[in-house]
């Protein structure tokens, strides 16, 4: 593995900063006009989904990205598990984040089809709604997720068990169509925003994933280009 992506670094959306309203103010900051959620979007987002959950108890969450070396919030146990219908792609474009106006980033979403190993994170069922306004604040700024309920596959998953997962939307106006690895480790290795780098947001993912076991082919063959091209 890339020695960039064994670093332990410190990360801007930590728990203190998301509390204190950090990714508005970010966006905010960048005068980039880009339209963001208001807090009542955003509180009826959470309470719809809420309303969906299949059984009361513990939330589940499900983490594909950077939820997962760097959840930033409270959770009892974390377990890899497989999703269906749904894949890992870079598909979501970052003018401020993860990139700039002029040479935007990418980073992942949950495109339809397909199959996903990624983590699942039990929010005891007494902290799961302030847990899952930070969470809101987080993946749910702009609209280009959707929260879905998605059933988990795992060893260590009870049967018939659902997690929430962040869906890309694909009306959103950053949703990107899938383009060749090769075109896409272009963008990842050259561009950078507010939150660091995409080329670190991919080893860092990388290596999540592997402290979890879990080994994304088309994730690793992205990692080589990148490392080629910085090469």
């Amino acid at each position: 593995m890339d020695r960039e992506s064994a670093k332990k670094r410190p990360h801007a959306l930590s728990r203190d900063a998301l509390q204190s309203g950090f990714v508005d103010e970010m966006i905010a900051r960048s005068s980039v006009p880009i339209p963001v959620l208001s807090e009542d979007e955003r509180r009826a987002s959470l309470e719809e989904t809420l309303a969906a959950q299949p059984a009361p108890g513990d939330v589940w969450l499900f983490g594909y990205g950077s939820l997962i070396w760097n959840p930033a919030f409270h959770y009892v146990e974390q377990q890899p598990v497989l999703i269906r219908g749904w894949h890992r792609q870079f598909c979501l474009s970052t003018p401020i984040g993860r990139g700039t106006p002029e040479r935007p980033g990418l980073v992942l979403g949950l495109d339809r089809g397909g199959s996903c190993r990624g983590v699942a994170f039990r929010i005891a069922e007494a902290e799961a709604r302030t847990e899952l306004e930070l969470i809101w604040r987080r993946e749910m700024v702009t609209g280009s997720y959707v929260p879905r309920w998605v059933r988990l596959h795992g060893p260590g998953i009870p049967d018939n068990s659902f997690a929430i997962a962040f869906t890309i939307n694909r009306e959103a106006r950053n949703y990107v169509r899938p383009v060749s690895e090769a075109d896409t480790a272009q963008v990842i290795a050259t561009a950078a925003g507010a939150l660091g780098s995409c080329r670190d947001y991919l080893f860092d993912t990388v290596h999540g994933l592997e402290g979890f076991g879990i080994r994304d082919r088309h994730l690793n063959r992205i990692a080589r280009l990148v490392r080629q091209a910085r090469s």
